[in-house]
């Protein structure tokens, strides 16, 4: 029997059409194809709804004729062996073969649906240069039951809507009063899509649908030769209706390339201007002003340090949003949140604070979460420029790599003895005067693990509690010592904690300057500012229990390994694990040993850590560096 093609197969169907079916098509270069605006989907889609090899739709873009396609306009340079027609290499044989598989046309009610989701088949290429991310319906219906919360049960029979970057209309799916609702999109065949559908019963009006250029257009009505229609126009420019204006959208959100050549690239904006979406507000903003702005959007708009030019000319109050999961959306990369914003810009304010509605993949609810202005707050890198060095001094024992504020870049976070920089990262010169301050700036970016809601929150310059506490100091320096990429190979260890003969070392340690600054005792060839420097580091350290417990499994894992044969004297715990893994084809350490004991051994201590982490957890917001 034939497959069935549904809403939930016809794209892996798509992915094994490109494979088979797509190399027989004669398209001499499909790269020039797609600048002129026909696509593999389009060919695909004319297979998919085609019933005895006729397509039964006649407004897509690409229609199947038998035993050849037609397309509907006439395309120069497409690079096809005929303007108008093209055929197959293979007199059809791999296009017969492959849909022998399957049951066409699919069933008539998911028709519309697969039409509607041409952005699926769209390469990968095209979707980041228009940077365009379909809204998923949970959100859709999600993001109007806001609007209906903040404007009213009634709004959709009050407000008039404007979706300015609509693609082909999901999100204006769910909306009643279609003569209020006004539809554009930057791509003709997305226009040509939206015009299908309202003939398929989609509640929109033909003439409301429009091509338009939201940031190069001018706002000009048609009867004077422009491309907004003139009942829109009219609403723009009526002081009085423009308040009942919604402007809802999920406006693409690439930077980079190619985002400097609209005209609202705007120097004002700081680096806010290298965003689409950004651009797009700040054109809302001016040109429209007063209305109702709701916008799906990156958290960049309310706490990234490049925005804060941006958070002075966008001053508008914020009455509503919610937050749910990047990776919900279609094409969207990466682990952030997705906020959905309700603003209401005839209302001017300078963004503050918020609490935010957090939903889970699933459209559940989970808790709020609040959202902060950081424009007037010092953040955790001007505090630790204030006790580092940024050049190499001789008697330095490692480095810190710091990067940006935010738990975004944690990653790159890493203390060591080789200088592993990036482009934007940061390297700080570790020596026992800033050694406190380095692993309690280490400790409080790495205790709390990064996720897909926290991502953007910016780690803050603390208050002077900290200073009084040495406990949270030796817990800190516990923690650093057990958690750091320092290896032996790259120069001499200073970081072994524990004396020669409490793990049975084969030979004396090449430093001990770690050892010394533990104990209170003097350190050679280490780095002091002053001369006097040393003497307010002699201090004997007294460790936490919680921290003594990360000491005790320690020493057992070391005295472990240097009681292996041919080991490193000063190896540290990077070198420890490697030893015991090993690595794999790919150069990657292992997850775990062959040796047992070993497993147990480095379970143990990550335990120890877990309760250490615990215990320092409440005093990274109890002293500011992060708000809750």
């Amino acid at each position: 029997s034939k497959i069935r093609i549904n809403k939930n197969n016809f794209i892996s169907i798509y992915n094994k059409w490109c494979e088979t079916v797509k190399p027989t098509i004669q398209v001499s270069n499909w790269e020039t194809a797609k600048k002129n605006g026909i696509i593999d989907g389009d060919f695909y889609l004319a297979d998919l709804l085609s019933d005895e090899n006729k397509t039964l739709k006649e407004k897509l873009f690409v229609l199947l004729k038998t035993d050849h396609y037609e397309l509907d306009r006439k395309i120069n340079e497409t690079g096809m062996e005929s303007l108008l027609t093209t055929g197959f290499s293979d007199n059809q044989k791999a296009h017969t073969f492959f849909w022998a598989k399957y049951e066409r046309p699919p069933r008539e009610d998911y028709w519309d649906f697969m039409v509607g989701r041409r952005d699926l088949l769209v390469p990968q290429d095209i979707r980041e240069r228009k940077g365009s991310f379909f809204t998923p319906q949970i959100w859709v219906e999600l993001s109007q039951r806001y609007i209906a919360e903040a404007l009213g049960d009634d709004w959709q029979e009050e407000y008039y809507v404007w979706d300015c970057c609509a693609g082909t209309g999901n999100l204006l799916a769910g909306l009643t009063n279609k003569y209020k609702i006004y539809a554009s999109t930057l791509d003709k065949q997305d226009v040509d899509v939206m015009h299908d559908r309202v003939s398929n019963g989609a509640n929109l009006l033909g003439n409301h649908v429009f091509q338009f250029d939201f940031l190069n257009d001018e706002f000009k009505p048609k009867k004077d030769g422009g491309k907004l229609p003139d009942t829109l126009y009219e609403i723009i420019k009526d002081k009085k209706r423009r308040k009942n204006l919604v402007i809802y959208i999920n406006p693409p959100y690439k930077r980079g390339l190619g985002v400097a050549n609209t005209k609202w690239h705007k120097k004002e904006m700081g680096g806010a201007k290298d965003e689409l979406f950004a651009q797009f507000m700040y054109r809302i903003y001016c040109e429209i002003p007063d209305c109702v702005l709701a916008e799906f959007s990156k958290l960049k708009i309310l706490q990234a340090p490049n925005f804060s030019d941006f958070r002075n000319l966008f001053q508008a109050k914020l009455e509503k949003m919610f937050l749910v999961p990047s990776n919900t959306f279609d094409n969207v990369t990466g682990q952030f949140p997705i906020g959905f914003f309700i603003w209401n810009t005839a209302k001017k304010r300078i963004f503050n604070e918020v609490k935010a509605d957090v939903f889970d993949v699933d459209g559940v609810f989970l808790k709020q979460k609040s959202l902060y202005n950081y424009d007037k707050q010092k953040l955790i890198n001007d505090w630790l420029n204030i006790f580092s060095k940024d050049k190499e001094v001789t008697g330095a024992i490692g480095f810190i790599n710091a990067k940006s504020n935010d738990f975004q870049h944690n990653n790159r976070v890493v203390i060591g003895l080789k200088n592993v920089l990036s482009k934007g990262d940061v390297h700080k010169i570790i020596t026992p005067n800033n050694l406190i301050e380095s692993c309690i700036y280490f400790t409080v970016r790495k205790i709390i693990s990064a996720d897909w809601l926290n991502d953007r929150d910016q780690f803050l310059f603390p208050k002077k509690k900290w200073e009084k506490d040495t406990d949270f100091h030796n817990d800190c320096l516990a923690y650093t010592l057990f958690n750091n990429n320092i290896s032996a190979k790259n120069g001499v260890n200073h970081w072994i904690p524990f004396a020669e003969t409490e793990i049975n070392a084969g030979t004396e340690y090449a430093s001990h300057i770690l050892i010394s600054f533990m104990n209170g005792k003097k350190m050679k060839n280490a780095y002091t500012d002053l001369f006097d420097q040393q003497e307010k580091l002699l201090v004997k350290r007294e460790f936490s229990a919680e921290a003594q417990a990360v000491f005790d499994a320690g020493r057992e894992l070391w005295r472990y390994y240097h009681a292996q044969k041919n080991v490193n004297v000063n190896a540290s715990l990077y070198d420890i694990r490697e030893y015991f893994q090993g690595r794999n084809d790919k150069g990657k350490m292992n997850n775990r040993s062959i040796d047992e004991k070993y497993n147990k051994l480095i379970g143990d201590l990550r335990k120890t850590l877990q309760i250490l982490t615990k215990k320092i957890e409440p005093k990274v917001y109890e002293y500011g560096f992060l708000k809750e």
